[in-house]
């Protein structure tokens, strides 16, 4: 019995028909994809929660944000790039989660979605990862410059003192490793250093991004966003991890002078 073989024409419309179905199948593999990425990035956020709450149990304070602690190496030694970050302790360093040098705590610190066009930047641990709100992990005096000493400066704040934990913001997708409700806004009560690093500090997919100075690789992470929607992730001070829209974390100045929104980053 003979079998009767292709033509041209039924193998060009097999081939055609394959081509179409991949095409239509992309954007839905790479939507998986990133939500696959984003809940990664969830899971590193809860973890280290857990690592920062951990510490405010032991310590009845969370950690300080950044410590310059001159002479004193922290575990798994400096972290960042010596060009443009301060040499010193971070948050992470306090609550353990790097405790040597293997790669599989830093990785935890890592955002499996931030999109940083610069290698430079792409590799500095610090950057385009995840920040401690330094409005609770605070920065010794004698470390923090201008314009933060006067409400970034002092001993770290506890869990305890806060009047609502589950709806203020620890953690979460950042620019750089610390953050505030000044990185958030278009006029701050003090103007930021764009040439300084950490004043560059973003929250990703936030509108107001694309009126930023941003450094030289950014702006796909801070104005694209990393996640779907562009939302991003956050840890709450009472432990729990969830996403959210980046526009929920704006913070704007009204015709009085005040600013809104500031529960969150504030806790008060």
């Amino acid at each position: 019995m003979r079998h009767r073989a292709f033509t041209l024409v039924e193998l060009l419309v097999v081939i055609a028909i394959i081509a179409l179905l991949m095409a239509l199948s992309f954007p839905a593999l790479s939507l998986f994809r990133a939500r696959a990425k984003s809940i990664a990035c969830r899971a590193n956020i809860h973890e280290l929660v857990v690592s920062l709450t951990a510490y405010d149990n032991e310590h009845q304070s969370l950690p300080y944000g950044f410590d310059a602690k001159p002479g004193v190496n922290p575990p798994g030694g400096y972290v960042g790039n010596l060009a443009w970050d301060v040499p010193g302790w971070w948050w992470f360093h306090y609550t353990g989660v790097i405790r040597d040098k293997s790669r599989t705590a830093k990785k935890i610190l890592q955002c499996p979605s931030k999109r940083l066009d610069n290698p430079s930047l792409n590799n500095d641990l610090l950057c385009g990862n995840y920040g401690v709100n330094r409005a609770l992990c605070r920065v010794p005096w004698v470390c923090s410059r201008r314009p933060y000493r006067d409400d970034f400066a002092g001993a770290p704040l506890s869990i305890a003192s806060l009047e609502q934990p589950g709806s203020t913001l620890l953690i979460s997708d950042s620019g750089y490793s610390l953050i505030c409700w000044w990185n958030a806004t278009v006029d701050p009560p003090c103007s930021l250093d764009p040439s300084c690093i950490e004043d560059t500090s973003y929250v990703p997919g936030l509108e107001i991004n694309k009126d930023k100075v941003l450094k030289t690789g950014q702006t796909a992470d801070a104005i694209g966003g990393r996640h779907p929607g562009k939302t991003i992730n956050i840890g709450f001070a009472d432990g729990h991890a969830s996403p959210t829209p980046a526009r929920d974390l704006l913070v704007e100045k009204t015709e009085d002078a005040s600013y809104t929104n500031t529960r969150l980053w504030l806790g008060q």
